[in-house]
């Protein structure tokens, strides 16, 4: 929320700002609790990856957990700032990502190896330009919802192909941090008068950032344990410290 405080960064160029009062914190960070909500999709991110390389999964899941670390980084940039710049640094990702994970779900059918990825990267990068230039606010959300719903139900059919009780349980963790990071977004978005008047501000953009973090988080894994299960490499679900759950595989010699 803008108030006139001046500030390191100067005046917002922002075309979106969220339900947090600005440079209460700092005079160098705009939305401090939007921007420290970031952090934990970055460890999360870390974990993913190093669980990927250290079994040699497939490089696109090494892709895909740097794509969940650049752009909790890029909001970072954004919140901080809320200069139109680095706005950019965190809705172009969005797209980028969700263009990810398009391609980790449908691939596997896809009979022409070359035309999806071509395809993909030409829809990104044309956003990237386009966005930069025109700078889209209504029709950048429409096209991250779109997107995520053309996941969505690929996402279904994956889980009603496992039988594995564990990872239809990561599925339905992906389901509700999805939901309740929805309504944390939409009640930041759409009820920021009330809450103002409140006497503490519940942060649901931040509780968005970090509702999402484990979201990708949980993504991830399960789209890791579908695949090593196309491959043939008898995943099971494994728990770090007895909480968070990742995917341990057993690849056959051959591979």
């Amino acid at each position: 929320m803008a108030d006139g405080i001046s500030s390191f960064w100067g005046p917002v160029t922002s075309t979106t700002e969220c339900c947090e009062k600005n440079y209460a914190s700092s005079s160098y960070i705009a939305e401090f609790y939007n921007t420290i909500s970031n952090i934990p999709t970055i460890l999360l991110a870390l974990i993913g990856l190093v669980n990927a390389l250290r079994q040699r999964f497939e490089k696109r899941f090494s892709v895909l957990h740097i794509s969940n670390m650049i752009l909790p980084i890029g909001s970072m940039l954004y919140h901080a700032t809320l200069q139109h710049e680095q706005q950019q640094s965190d809705e172009t990702p969005m797209i980028w990502e969700m263009l990810l994970y398009m391609y980790i779900l449908y691939s596997p059918d896809w009979h022409y190896r070359t035309t999806m990825p071509t395809f993909l990267f030409l829809y990104g990068g044309t956003f990237a330009i386009l966005h930069s230039v025109l700078r889209f606010d209504i029709g950048f959300k429409v096209q991250y919802v779109i997107l995520c719903c053309i996941c969505i139900p690929r996402m279904y059919k994956y889980y009603i192909y496992t039988d594995d009780k564990d990872a239809k349980r990561i599925a339905k963790l992906y389901v509700a941090t999805l939901v309740l990071g929805s309504l944390c977004w939409l009640c930041d978005r759409f009820l920021c008068k009330e809450i103002s008047h409140w006497s503490i501000n519940p942060q649901g953009h931040a509780l968005w950032h970090a509702f999402m973090g484990f979201n990708s988080y949980f993504a991830n894994t399960f789209l890791m344990f579908c695949r090593a299960q196309q491959r043939g490499w008898a995943p099971k679900v494994v728990h770090f410290m007895g909480i968070l759950p990742y995917v341990k595989i057993k690849k056959p010699k051959s591979q």
